[in-house]
């Protein structure tokens, strides 16, 4: 899982990574401040087919969106939504916690709020299917500001 982005990076820079997950993320809203909430909030779906190749192995007869893939589209969704218009890095998956599972044919939201920290940005998502809670992820990002 690496990669660096540039103030909501374009679906073809961010789904070029390499990685299993072929799932692409749909933008519902970049970081921007939401209203109640301190700091900015970002949102992203990703649907997540049943032919995704992670499937034939994770497990055969009860296919399982690993965690690891769930963490991966934490990480897209925060190259995609990323806020300013400095390049952000990713520097360190700060926690994971795996609540849910996420089954073939699942809409995966990752609603995140990013908070400035240590010349970067924390970002703390929640992934979610329509059954509820999947994960929570905290990612820790470096910024360079472009000029």
């Amino acid at each position: 899982m690496t990669g660096t982005a540039t103030g909501g990076t374009s679906t073809d820079a961010i789904t070029s990574t390499n990685s299993p997950v072929r799932a692409v993320p749909e933008v519902v809203r970049r970081a921007s401040a939401d209203a109640g909430r301190p700091g900015l909030s970002s949102e992203v779906r990703f649907r997540i087919a049943p032919e995704e190749p992670v499937f034939a192995g994770h497990y055969p007869d009860f296919p399982i969106f690993p965690g690891v893939c769930v963490v991966e589209c934490a990480h897209r969704a925060a190259l995609a939504t990323a806020p300013g218009a400095g390049t952000i890095e990713l520097r360190a998956l700060e926690s994971a916690r795996f609540i849910g599972p996420v089954f073939p044919g699942d809409v995966l939201t990752v609603r995140a709020d990013w908070k400035p920290a240590d010349g970067g940005w924390t970002y703390t998502a929640t992934a979610a299917t329509e059954r509820g809670t999947s994960a929570k992820v905290r990612l820790g990002f470096r910024t360079e500001v472009t000029p």
